[in-house]
This record gives C-alpha cells, sequence and structure tokens, in this order.
C-alpha cells in the first residue's frame, strides 16, 4: 500500500522557489514545443502529398507514438541505470535526426518509418522530463512546477503551428528541417545549464526503492490517471493533431494557416488552463481541476466537428484548450503525489506514459476510419465522448493533495 505523504506546513508566501535544474527544463520544453509546433499542421497534409487517404495520413502520426509505447519500459530501465541528464539528451538528439531525415523521405513509406524512429528520442526524453518533475520539484509545488513546465511547453505551441502553418507556404519538408534545429538547440541547452552533479544522490543516501506498476495500481488514483491519460493521448496528442488539420482544410479553409489558427488558439486556451490549476491545485487539491478539465475539454471536442465556420472552430478550440490546460497540471502533480520522493517512479511513470501514448495511436486510427467510413462529425464526437467518460473514475478517486489524501 501506498502511504500519502505528510502534510507540508508552509505558509504561503514562503513557498519554495523552483531550482533552477527545473528551470532548465523548462526553457528546454519551450524550444522543444516551438520546432514540434512547426510540422504539426502541415504533417497530415505532407502524408497526403504521398497519395494516401485520411486514414493512412494518420498512421504517421500514431506510428511515432506507436514507438513511444513500444520503447517506454526500456527507456525506463535506461533511466534507472545512465541516469536522466545522459537519457534526456541522447532522446533530443535521436529525434533531431530522424526529424531532419523526414524531410527528405521520398515515399510515403520512408516518411512512416523516419516518423516512427522519432518516437524512440522522444519517449526518452519525455519520461526523463517527468522523472526529474518528480524528483526535483518542492511538494507543496507540484502542481505549480508541472504548470509551469507544460506553459512553457504550451507558448512555444501558441506560435510554433502559425509559423508552421506558413512555413509550409513555403514547402512542406521546411518545417521538418527547421524542427531538428531546434532539438539541437534544446540538446545544447540542457548539456551546458544542467549539471550531472546535481542530480546525484547526496553522499550516504541510499538508493531509492522502485515503485512497480502493481503497487502503484493499488491506488485509486492511479487508475483513474491511466484512464484520464488514455483519454487525453486520444484526443489531445492523437486526433487534435492528425485529424483537425484535415478538417480545417476540407471543411473550414483550404490554406494550411487555418489549421494552423485552430491549432494555436488551442495552445492559447491550454496557457489558460494550465495558470489556473498551477495556481489553485496545490490549495484545492488535484481531483476538481482534472474533473472539470475532462468535461470541458470533451464537451467542446465533440462540438468541435460541427463547426461551420473559422469563428466557430477558434472558439471550440478556444475552450477545449482551457479544459485541456485545467486537466494536465493537476494529473501530474496527482502521479507525482502517487510515486512521492521516497520511491524511484521510473516503472509506474513509464506505464502511465505508456496508456497515454496508447490512446495517441488508437484516436487518430478510430478517427480516420471513422472519416474515410462517416464523417468528421461521428470522429469529434467519439473522441469528446471518450474524454468526458474519463472524468468518471476520478469520481470515485482518492484525493492525493498531501495534507487532504483520502480513500
Amino acid at each position: 500500500m501506498i502511504v500519502p505523504e505528510e502534510p507540508v506546513a508552509e505558509p504561503p508566501l514562503l513557498r519554495p522557489r523552483i531550482p533552477r535544474e527545473l528551470w532548465v527544463l523548462v526553457a528546454a520544453a519551450f524550444v522543444i514545443a516551438l520546432g514540434f509546433g512547426l510540422i504539426t499542421p502541415v504533417l497530415p497534409s505532407f502524408a497526403q502529398s504521398y497519395g494516401v487517404g485520411a486514414f493512412a495520413s494518420s498512421v504517421v502520426v500514431s506510428a511515432f507514438a506507436f514507438f513511444r509505447l513500444v520503447f517506454a519500459p526500456a527507456g525506463g530501465r535506461l533511466i534507472a541505470r545512465l541516469g536522466e541528464r545522459p537519457v534526456y539528451l541522447s532522446g533530443l538528439v535521436i529525434v533531431a535526426v530522424s526529424t531532419g531525415a523526414t524531410a527528405f523521405a521520398q515515399d510515403y513509406w520512408q516518411l512512416l518509418v523516419f516518423r516512427g524512429l522519432g518516437g524512440i528520442g522522444s519517449t526518452m526524453f519525455t519520461v526523463s522530463a517527468v522523472a526529474l518533475l518528480v524528483r526535483l520539484a518542492p511538494v507543496s509545488i507540484r502542481a505549480r512546477v508541472s504548470s509551469v513546465y507544460a506553459t512553457a511547453f504550451l507558448l512555444g505551441g501558441v506560435g510554433g503551428p502559425v509559423v508552421g502553418g506558413l512555413l509550409g507556404s513555403w514547402g512542406l519538408r521546411v518545417p521538418f528541417l527547421v524542427y531538428a534545429v531546434t532539438l539541437l538547440i534544446a540538446a545544447a541547452i540542457v548539456a551546458i545549464f544542467l549539471r550531472d552533479a546535481a542530480l546525484r544522490p547526496a553522499p550516504g543516501v541510499p538508493t531509492l526503492p522502485v515503485l512497480r506498476l502493481r503497487q502503484a495500481w493499488r491506488d485509486s488514483a492511479y487508475r483513474a490517471a491511466f484512464g484520464s491519460g488514455f483519454a487525453n493521448g486520444w484526443a489531445n496528442f492523437g486526433v487534435r493533431n492528425a485529424i483537425l488539420p484535415l478538417f480545417a482544410v476540407v471543411v473550414i479553409g483550404n490554406a494550411p494557416w487555418v489549421a494552423g489558427m485552430a491549432l494555436a488558439v488551442f495552445a492559447l486556451g491550454n496557457a489558460v488552463g494550465l495558470t489556473v490549476a498551477g495556481r489553485n491545485a496545490d490549495r484545492l487539491g488535484r481531483r476538481p481541476f482534472i474533473i472539470g478539465g475532462l468535461v470541458v475539454s470533451g464537451i467542446a471536442t465533440a462540438a468541435t466537428g460541427f463547426a461551420p465556420n473559422l469563428t466557430w472552430l477558434v472558439v471550440l478550440s478556444l475552450i477545449a484548450g482551457v479544459g485541456a490546460g485545467t486537466l494536465n497540471p493537476a494529473q501530474q502533480a496527482s502521479l507525482a503525489d502517487v510515486v512521492g520522493r521516497e520511491h524511484n517512479g521510473g516503472p509506474a511513470l513509464a506505464a502511465f506514459q505508456m496508456a497515454q501514448d496508447s490512446g495517441s495511436i488508437a484516436g487518430p486510427l478510430i478517427a480516420g476510419l471513422l472519416v474515410d467510413h462517416g464523417s468528421y462529425e461521428l470522429a469529434f464526437a467519439v473522441t469528446g465522448g471518450i474524454t468526458v467518460i474519463a472524468a468518471l473514475p476520478w469520481l470515485w478517486a482518492r484525493e492525493t493533495r498531501p495534507g487532504r489524501a483520502s480513500n
């Protein structure tokens, strides 16, 4: 059984500052997101330039998540053996090389392979970053730390899709080359400013016990996070990146900047939701923000397929973004509460990442089939319904915030 952490009795004005090492990760997250946003609005169209349909273009997005999924356990073991910093840096370099190769893909199958291999590097630096957040974030500001990290990622996402849509007008291969460069810049930031010595255990401190999946699974909050992580991956990392750009171009307007605008507004809504949850989830608890975020995001996503014009698409993307942003820091803080500083949470965190990536794989594939054999309205309605349903387990899950933990 996982023992809840003791309450933290710190006056609000004396709460600890975010450690320097985490600010380095925040800066790198911004650069990574800026680059990722460049390719998001053009990737489906780039895939379709090889003469494939909505389903096949969605496979390209899902292949990235698939390799993240299958490599997650190995990534956790690498972190335990080599440490977070070298695994993080190696992951960034792998994604940079694979993204640069994607720009020179000669056919659809090369595109699929290069993009898929990038998922290996992605899971390496993602799980490493989460492990560092859990280990280095002070207990009393976990939601705030998660919010700041995610906000940096999403602020990069605000400008990335717009710039990517414009770069796509110069050629669909250009955004991939620019993204590869931004990843190398992020790797340089971490290599220079994140000191390896700061991550080593203090002399005489024993190795932390590993929190296995079967142990974490006994916690109702961890089980609920599996469902919300899967739904979040399905809707916001999968369908929104794979299907929304196609919907924007086919239904709303035949120009790359339309998809970029919708994705940028979603990211802006995320930033708003992150700010609200980051300020309050440490004080009021995790569950209200997780449940509210899932419901708001799910309803707005379900309505997206019925958007008749760009104005409605922007409004619904903004609302969905606020909901998703409200969910993320509270969910991340809840996971950190479950793992705690007294455990090495690599296996448990990798398993959660696998749940989220499973949603990222299944979502685009099923939504693509629903588009090809049904309609965009049906694809978004199913996606929104799954997101709302994921809120149900949280109604019975325990509140994990130290000082308010309950079964």
